[in-house]
C-alpha cells in the first residue's frame, strides 16, 4: 500500500507540472480559435497567476536537483575509490550494498514529502548499481563475459523503471539496454578480428535515436515519451556522424560465421522497428523507410558513386523535414535542415575546393555560406510557419 502511495503522489507532482507548463498555450489556442474572449483570458491568467508556484518546481530547483545527482554519486564512487585497496572484501562487499541500496532506500523516506528529491536520489542509486555489479565482480574475482555485468545493470533499471514508473529509470534502460547489445557484438567481432561489422552497430544505434527521437509526439506528450524524446534528439546526431564515418569506406568481407552475420543485421533493423511499432502503433512506417535508406546508403558504398552518395544523404535530410512537416515537430525540421546544410559543405570541401584555386575556392566557400545557409534558413522558417 505504502509503495502505491508513493506512486500516485510522484503521478500526481508529474501531473501538475505538465498542467502547469501547458496552460499557457492551452489559453492562447481557445481564444485563437473563438472558444474563449478576451475576457475570460485575462481572468485566467490573473487566476493563475495568483495560485501558481506553490507545486511547481522552477528551473533552479531542477538545476540544483541534477547538479546533486552528479556530485553524489562522483563523490560516493570516488570515497570507494580511494579507499578501495585499504579496505577487506567484507567491507567491500559491505561499501557496494549501502551504496546501491542507500539511495534507493532514501529515496522511499522522501517520496511522499519531495518527489522529485525521491526520482533523484533513485536515479543515482540505480547509476551505483552499474558500480556495484561490476565491484562486486572484482570482490569475488569474476573475470568472465563482461557484458553480463552490462545486462545485469539494463535489468536492475527496467525494474526500477516496472516499481516506480519514473522517466529517468525509463531512460537508464533505454540506454543501458542497447549498450549491452553493442558491447555483446563487439566482443563477438573482437573474437573474430571483423572491424567492418561495426556497420551493424552504427545501424542500430541510428534508427533507435530516430526511433526514440520519433517517439515524442505533439497529440502525445507525456513525461515519459518527452524523457525518450529528449534521449533520441540528444543521441541522433552522434549517432548520423557515427554511420557517416562507417559508411565512408569500401566495405571487405565478413568474417563472421554467416548466422551471426543474419543474426546480428535482424536485430539492428527489427529491434528499433519494434520500439517505433510499440510507441507509434501504425505509423511507424517513416522509421521502416529509414531502415530502407540506410539499406540503400550502404549499397551505394562499393559502387564508387559519391556523387549518389551524397545525394542520397540530401534525400534523406529532406525526408526528416518532410516528417517533420507533416507531425508539426520543429525539431525534426531544424535536424534535417542542418543535415542538408551539412551534406551540402562536405560535397564542397570533398569534390569540389580541390578542383579550383585557393582564392576562387574561399570566394566558392563563402558564397555557399551566405547563399546556401540563408537559402536553407528561408525554407526552413516557412516549414516552421506552415505547421505552427
Amino acid at each position: 500500500m505504502r509503495d502505491a502511495r508513493e506512486r500516485n503522489a510522484v503521478e500526481r507532482s508529474a501531473l501538475e507540472a505538465i498542467v502547469a507548463e501547458s496552460w499557457e498555450r492551452l489559453v492562447d489556442r481557445w481564444s485563437a480559435a473563438g472558444v474563449i474572449d478576451a475576457a475570460a483570458v485575462a481572468r485566467i491568467r490573473a487566476f493563475e497567476g495568483e495560485n501558481a508556484g506553490s507545486n511547481r518546481l522552477k528551473w533552479p530547483i531542477w538545476i540544483a536537483l541534477a547538479f546533486g545527482v552528479i556530485t553524489l554519486g562522483a563523490g560516493a564512487l570516488l570515497f570507494v575509490a580511494a579507499h578501495w585497496e585499504t579496505l577487506s572484501p567484507t567491507v567491500r562487499f559491505g561499501l557496494v550494498v549501502l551504496m546501491v541500496g542507500g539511495f534507493h532506500g532514501a529515496g522511499a523516506l522522501v517520496a511522499e514529502r519531495f518527489p522529485a528529491m525521491a526520482t533523484a536520489l533513485h536515479t543515482v542509486g540505480t547509476i551505483a548499481l552499474g558500480g556495484g555489479i561490476f565491484l562486486a565482480g572484482q570482490i569475488f574475482n569474476l573475470d568472465e563475459h563482461w557484458p553480463s555485468g552490462v545486462m545485469l545493470w539494463a535489468f536492475g533499471a527496467a525494474l526500477a523503471w516496472a516499481i516506480l514508473r519514473s522517466p529517468t529509470q525509463l531512460v537508464l534502460t533505454a540506454m543501458l539496454t542497447p549498450a549491452w547489445l553493442v558491447s555483446e557484438w563487439g566482443v563477438l567481432i573482437d573474437r573474430h578480428r571483423s572491424w567492418d561489422d561495426w556497420r551493424v552497430v552504427s545501424t542500430f544505434v541510428f534508427l533507435l535515436s530516430l526511433a526514440y527521437f520519433s517517439t515524442a509526439r505533439s497529440d502525445r506528450m507525456d513525461l515519459n515519451r518527452r524523457a525518450i524524446g529528449w534521449l533520441g534528439a540528444i543521441a541522433l546526431p552522434f549517432a548520423t556522424l557515427t554511420i557517416a564515418l562507417t559508411t565512408a569506406n569500401v566495405f571487405r568481407t565478413s568474417s563472421l560465421p554467416q548466422a551471426d552475420f543474419v543474426a546480428g543485421w535482424a536485430l539492428a533493423i527489427a529491434i528499433p522497428l519494434a520500439v517505433a511499432a510499440i510507441s507509434r502503433r501504425f505509423e511507424a512506417w517513416p522509421v521502416a523507410a529509414a531502415a530502407a535508406w540506410v539499406a540503400v546508403l550502404i549499397a551505394l558504398r562499393p559502387l564508387h558513386e559519391d556523387v549518389a552518395l551524397f545525394a542520397w544523404w540530401a534525400l534523406g535530410a529532406t525526408g526528416l523535414a518532410a516528417w517533420g512537416v507533416s507531425e508539426s515537430r520543429p525539431a525534426m525540421i531544424n535536424f534535417g535542415a542542418a543535415a542538408f546544410g551539412i551534406t551540402v559543405l562536405t560535397y564542397y570541401f570533398s569534390h569540389v575546393m580541390d578542383m579550383l584555386a585557393r582564392s576562387t575556392s574561399l570566394i566558392g566557400l563563402g558564397l555557399v555560406f551566405l547563399t546556401g545557409g540563408w537559402a536553407i534558413e528561408r525554407v526552413r522558417r516557412q516549414l516552421v510557419r506552415r505547421i505552427a
